[in-house]
């Protein structure tokens, strides 16, 4: 893989959200903006290695945005024609950045049968792949390179810069990154606990489906490549504390972050009480605030789709509150 471009080695230490010490694995300073550009190079690379990119291949994926810029990237950087399926959740930003970069952009608009939009992305795929016998469906969400990236990149890092590790937060999308990881620790390092973050709403942990506006985590469809095996344990976030930590972040340390990341965090603040002031927690952020400067920091966007409770204060973890 390619890893010249991406950053490892970037952590940020922040208190409030557990008694232990915790740190947040920076992602989003990588030249596409997140932690999938790891994915798509991994993903590009092993469709090469295996001869499957021809001079008249068009490249195709679903995304909701991340993968989708960072496949636009590389695909720009090597000469190939990338189309790729967005909904209308995928940030106006993203969507603009996909077509910068040279990359056909199509926006489905229907929901499937669990109130996503997973599955008419992939239908929309499975439709362009029928009518012209030149596209390659790259599938993420099926293909053993997105997790394969992740643990030989970000698995590794963590585990070079950290000798003990307690627990380790990852965020579940397509669950490249959390199988990659989880194998990885499972390996080397199986006294760390791998805590897996999904958004409430989303299929893969087994719980019902339900409207979700933030992309990222989450989804409609199970992932062919997730397998729960390993996991220590697993936690549902709602959208409303996802906003509130992300604002919490962007208040109490400069530092504007994605759906994601407030996911993952308030996932850290939830579990809090388990967390002993010894143990060392780290947490995946995937990617930055700036794509999400029209939606989760916005007053008028939050109101429109969530209850109040989405602007109230964070409840940042006091000292008089951690487990001692």
């Amino acid at each position: 893989m390619n890893t010249t471009l991406i950053n490892e080695d970037l952590y940020k230490k922040v208190t409030g959200l557990c008694a232990g010490q915790m740190y947040l694995k920076i992602e989003g300073l990588n030249p596409a903006g997140s932690i999938k550009l790891k994915t798509a190079y991994s993903v590009i690379d092993d469709l090469e290695q295996q001869g499957k990119i021809k001079p008249n291949t068009k490249l195709i994926e679903s995304s909701s945005g991340n993968l989708g810029v960072a496949l636009s990237m590389v695909c720009a950087e090597r000469g190939y024609n990338f189309t790729c399926v967005v909904d209308p959740n995928t940030s106006d930003t993203n969507r603009r950045l996909i077509a910068a970069y040279g990359a056909d952009v199509i926006v489905v608009q229907e929901r499937d049968d669990n109130g996503g939009y997973l599955q008419t992305r992939i239908n929309t795929i499975q439709k362009l792949l029928a009518e012209h016998s030149n596209y390659l469906w790259i599938n993420q969400y099926g293909n053993q390179a997105n997790p394969r990236a992740h643990y030989c990149t970000t698995a590794r890092a963590i585990a070079r810069q950290f000798p003990h590790i307690d627990y380790l937060f990852v965020g579940a999308g397509t669950t490249g990154t959390l199988m990659g990881c989880k194998k990885y620790f499972m390996e080397h390092r199986p006294e760390t606990k791998v805590i897996a973050v999904d958004s409430v709403g989303s299929i893969t942990f087994g719980f019902p489906p339900s409207t979700r506006y933030i992309p990222g985590l989450g989804t409609s469809r199970l992932p062919e490549i997730f397998e729960p095996f390993g996991i220590h344990d697993k936690m549902m976030i709602s959208e409303s504390k996802a906003i509130q930590a992300c604002r919490w972040m962007a208040q109490k340390y400069g530092l504007l972050t994605g759906g994601s990341t407030g996911t993952v965090m308030a996932a850290v603040h939830q579990y809090g009480e388990l967390i002993k002031p010894s143990d060392i927690v780290v947490a995946i952020s995937p990617d930055l605030g700036e794509r999400y400067l029209d939606t989760i920091y916005s007053d008028e966007w939050v109101k429109s789709r969530f209850d109040s409770n989405a602007l109230l204060p964070f409840p940042e973890m006091t000292k008089n509150s951690e487990v001692a």
